[in-house]
Order: C-alpha cells, then structure tokens, then sequence
C-alpha cells in the first residue's frame, strides 16, 4: 500500500444529475458507476468509491453517493462514514431537494467541513454562473459549509479540475484524521464473491486496525471469522485502519449469510442491541412534531431498520428541538459509541433528524424518579469529553464496575481500558482491586466501604477489647455484605497492604494499633460457665438461667455470650437453650454408644433427663449433620463425626 494513503474519507453529496459520479471520475479517473442498471439509466444507485490522489501524492479514499430520493438508504450508508464533503451543485439547476436533504443529513451525521463544487460551469454563461455562486453561498449560510471554498468546474471541458484539487487537498489539511486506536469496527456496505478469495464484504473502517490472519466477528450474525486478506483500493496491504475504504476475504461465512447492516468487528466488544440511549434533534424543517413512540425509519451504518423513539419526560419532539432519549429497534442492530444516526418517517420517507449513540445498551427506567435520574446520567455521558471520562461516569454511577462489563459498556480493548483505568486511579478517581477479574471502584465507594470497615472494627475492639480481632465472616456479612465476596475479601487484603487494618493467621482481622486485653478474666468466666453447665449437664439452662448463674448485668452477659459462641465454646439449642461444648462433647460420645438404637426414649434413659431437653437436643443433632431422623429412629452420620473430631 502506497505510504501516503491516509485515515480520512471524503464523501460526495447532492441532487441526481447533477454531476457527482463524473466529477468524481474526472478527479480520480474511475467510473463508480459499475451496475448495468447504473449504465442504462444514467443515475448512481448504489454507493461507488474510489481512491483520490492528491497533488502532493496523499491518498484518501472517495465515496460517491446515489442522488436520487429513492436511495436516500444508499446515500446515508455512504455519509455515514466520512470525514468530510464535496457538495455538488449543478450550474444550470442551482440547489434542488435533495441538495437541501443530503445537506441535512450530513449535518445530522456530524460532518463538520467540506466545499462546494458548483458542476456543469460548461453548460451556462458568466452571468448564470455567478448567479448559480451566489445562490449557493446563500444556501449553505449558517451551516458547517459556510465561508467554505466555492470551486465552479466542468468534467468535460477540465474546467478549474486543478483548483478542485486543490480545495480538496487543502480541506484534507484541516480535517483531523481518524484514530488508529481501539477494537476494530466497520459497517459492510457490499458482499460478493470473488474466485480464489471467497467471501468478499467492503466497507468504511469506523475504528481500529485490521490484518490478515485476525479473527473477527460478524454482528449480529454472531459469527467468528478468519481474515484471509485486506485489500485497499485494490491493492493488497499487511493492515487497514480506521478512516479507509477496506475490501477483506473472510473465511468460515457464506455470501447468503451476510447483508448490508452487518458488522465487522474486534471480538468480545460488541454486541447486538435493540435499544440504544441516543441524543435526538428534530430538524427544524420537519413539518410536524415527533411523538413519543412514533414509528420510524432508522438508517446507522449501513444499517436500515424500523424502530421507535421513546422520550422520557414529554410526549412530543418539537422541530429543532434536542434531547436524550432512547431508539427501541424492531430487529437486532450493532452500534457504536458516538456513531451517528439518522431517522426518517415511516411514511412518507422524509428525513426528520438524527443524533448520535451515547450507549449502544440502553435499558427502560422505571419510574419518574429513576427517568430523571437516567437522563441526568445521560446527560454527564454526552458531555464527556473521551473515553477516560466515560469511564469515570460507568464507574461513578454503578460504584463498582467489573472491567468485564466496562469492556463491553465503553467498547474499548481490554488493554485500553487498563491504561484509562489506571489513569483515573492516579488521578485518585477510581481504585483498581483484581479478584480473578479486575473491578473499578468509584472513590466516593471506596471511601464509604473504608469507613464501614474501620468503624466496625473500632466498635468490635471497644466491645470485645479482649479478643485478637474480628473473624473475616463478620465483615463479610457485615459492613461489607452488599459486596461480592471475593472482591470483598480482596478489599480486605488491599486495605493490609495500605497498612489500614491487620489480618492475623488468615482469617482475623484487627486494626494495627490495636492490642487485646489480657484474657485471663474472659477464661476465668469460661471455666464458671463450664462448671455451671456442668452441673446442670443434659437439664439444658435456659439463657436467663445463665445469666442469673453467672452473677453477670444483661450487657456484659450478652458480649460474652456472643464470645464464646464465636469462639465454638457454646451453643443456642432451640433458641433458649445453652448447650456447652463440654456437655455437646458427652452427648456425641453416648450416641456412638447406642449407635444404632438412637431414640428420644433411649438418650432420655441413659442421660437421666427428660423428653422436654433431649427433642430439641436430638433436633440440634439433626440440623448440625451429626444425626439423621429415619422414622422414629435417628442414625449416626460418622463420616460428618469423623470430620469433626480432625
């Protein structure tokens, strides 16, 4: 591929005959005209391109595109990917209606620069011709072709081609060429087979790279495909980028499988959808409202479908008025993130207005609280300024953002959006935490769940100031309960790391200036409760029993209770009942005993209790997977015994 060939594409807009196709084979020297209906009627119908060298030996890649109001589709197909527009205007017809429509949708697609080719300056006098410059530059007033370059040229006599040219290399210099950057993505606008290459598909590369040998997807035909070669313009290259008009042979699809509408892309980023999160304006020569749920004609990419526009917060669209809304599609499409669109009526087909995509997965609110909240999400998302302050948003608005579901949100590689994540951390807006899978965590979220964490661990040590710590599980299901468990436990760690907390012998967890009591009063109240239980044995004390036993106030009770359950030292039997380890112990040492005549009669004979403790006890049993109840009968599980006692 020629080295000068750039990421950039021109387009060619206007009236049918009006000149285009031959301008355009008077710069480039090829006829887009390759249909024989094409031939016989005269008229452009489906999209044409060729490449355009510049005098300084640049290459940009040209689109030409159909004129004729039934081919509004194939036009805005061609629009949709270019960077910049060379209006044709006949001379001797001057601005026509689909001068005034293609001029609207570029607008609507986004296209911000380009020039005027006033054709046919063969076919009028001086007087007409100024006359045709005047009405143009009248025409183009308050749009983005405004003080633009106004070039009158005839393809036949050669007529100022050479200034054309110029104009074209001198817009070519303003206009920003595309990213080479980010997961490969292109509209298919034709397919064809082609002998010794198979399967053909062309099309405007939006974004990223593409290279023999790749793997791809087709969307949302949800099919991976091998690349076998890359063409542009005709010639065979080792890559094609964003910004060039690019012809690839796909192995692994059939011709009968694709259309136009389809997409090629890098895989595991997109997706198909069928409701997108859009901005919307109505074009102020619409001759009516748009209503909320009305029916329309969508033309993205090369893609054509019908869907429905829903409005969140008014009924109707006024003509020039903007908002965000959401598009709700009749069939599956694939977008991308601020790819612009345009709408149509269903009938009759005029166009109306257009937007861009501000996510290409939009999801119904509920609710007048939670539209408003959505639309204000919307909102921070159009003003976004790249793709790192998108990120922010995503993280922000879900407090914690699996890099996964980031990946498919943003449509960014995955090493792209760890560059993006890790700038933001720098600048303290996120916190990076790896759980197997990398999670963002918005900084207001971190901040919260540190704060939760500390305070927690402040009140146990201040509760229980003779323990070492609090266990891992109780800051599981406590301050940190609405967090995923693994990330959860990850938090934990990377909190030790930042020296905020301790976590000894893998599973308690204390704050580091922290050091607990001396123990010896806490065991001196153990060996009182165990010679209490002791003595009451299998007559199980109830909790106030206890408490009164003890000689212990409510609150000091209540925390060593709490204790030495944690501790394993005791258990609640039936919700009133404490059943000492000790007394558990001789319990399970008398059912090995009976072994295999384990009723409440028997336990109640040997134990010289009474039916009141040993039911619930026996119950206790069943629900640790220590006993099982067959009939009237219980059997010993020993496995679950054995285990135990390891």
């Amino acid at each position: 591929m020629n080295n000068r060939e750039i990421s950039l594409v021109l387009g060619t807009a206007g009236h049918i005959d009006h000149g285009k196709t031959t301008l355009v084979k008077a710069l480039t020297g090829v006829d887009c005209d390759r249909l024989n209906d094409e031939k016989k009627r005269g008229i452009t119908i489906e999209l044409g391109f060729a490449p355009l060298k510049l005098s300084d030996g640049r290459i940009v890649s040209l689109v030409d595109v159909p004129g004729h109001e039934k081919f509004i589709r194939q036009m805005v197909a061609g629009a949709s990917g270019v960077d910049a527009v060379m209006l044709v205007v006949a001379a001797d017809e001057g601005v026509m209606p689909q001068t005034r429509e293609h001029l609207a949708i570029l607008n609507l697609l986004g296209v911000s620069d380009g020039l005027i080719a006033i054709s046919k300056a063969d076919l009028v006098d001086e007087e007409l011709l100024d006359l045709a410059i005047e009405d143009v530059a009248d025409f183009v007033r308050g749009t983005f072709l405004e003080g633009k370059a106004i070039v009158p040229v005839s393809s036949v006599t050669g007529k100022n081609i050479p200034k054309l040219m110029e104009e074209l290399s001198a817009l070519v210099d303003r206009v920003k060429v595309r990213t080479r950057q980010g997961p490969f993505f292109m509209p298919i606008d034709r397919s064809f087979p082609i002998s010794g290459f198979g399967t053909v598909v062309t099309g405007t590369a939006y974004r990223g790279q593409i290279s023999p040998g790749m793997d791809v997807s087709i969307l949302p035909l949800n099919r991976d495909v091998r690349v076998r070669s890359v063409q542009v313009h005709g010639s065979s290259v080792d890559v094609a980028w964003a910004g060039q008009r690019v012809a690839i042979s796909l192995s692994g699809v059939s011709l009968e499988e694709l259309s136009r509408g389809d997409i090629v892309c890098a895989k595991e980023i997109f997706r198909p959808t069928r409701c997108c999160d859009v901005e919307l304006s109505l074009l102020s020569s619409s001759s009516e409202p748009l209503s909320h749920w009305q029916r329309v004609r969508l033309h993205v990419g090369t893609a054509d479908v019908l869907a429905r526009v829903s409005l969140f917060d008014k009924t109707k669209l006024l003509p020039g008025e903007k908002t965000v809304a959401q598009l709700v599609m009749e069939e599956d499409i694939v977008a991308s993130i601020d790819q612009r669109f345009v709408i149509r009526f269903y009938s009759p087909l005029v166009t109306i207005g257009g937007g861009k995509i501000l996510s290409p997965y939009g999801h119904k609110p509920k609710g007048k609280g939670a539209k408003e909240d959505y639309m204000d999400g919307l909102n921070h998302f159009l003003e976004a300024e790249d793709s790192e302050k998108r990120l922010e948003i995503q993280v922000h608005s879900h407090g914690i953002l699996k890099k996964s579901d980031g990946v498919l949100a943003l449509q960014e590689l995955p090493e792209d959006l760890d560059k993006l994540a890790q700038s933001l951390e720098k600048r303290k807006k996120i916190v990076i935490l790896s759980a197997g899978a990398d999670y963002y965590v918005s900084w207001s979220e971190y901040s919260d769940l540190l704060e939760r964490t500390v305070s927690f661990l402040h009140s146990f040590h201040k509760e229980r100031p003779h323990q070492e710590g609090a266990i891992i599980d109780d800051l599981l299901t406590g301050p940190l309960k609405t967090v995923e468990r693994r990330l959860a436990r990850t938090f934990l760690d990377h909190l030790q790391a930042d020296g905020v907390l301790v976590i000894a012998n893998k599973n308690v967890v204390r704050l580091p200036d922290f050091a607990p009591q001396d123990d010896s009063a806490f065991f001196k109240d153990l060996d009182r409760f165990n010679a209490f239980c002791d003595e009451k044995e299998f007559q199980l004390p109830m909790i106030e029993e206890v408490q009164e036993g003890l000689g212990m106030k409510e609150k000091d009770f209540s925390r060593f209770l709490k204790d030495i359950r944690e501790r394993g030292e005791a258990s609640l039997v039936g919700g009133k009942y404490v059943l000492s380890q000790r007394v558990e112990n001789k319990l399970l040492h008398i059912l090995k005993e009976i072994k295999d005549n384990i009723t409440i009669g028997t336990v109640r004979d040997i134990t010289g209790s009474s039916r009141k403790y040993i039911l619930p006890l026996l119950e206790y049993m069943d629900a640790k997977g220590f006993t099982r109840r067959v009939g009237e009968k219980r059997i010993l599980l020993l496995q679950r015994l054995e285990k135990k006692s390891q």
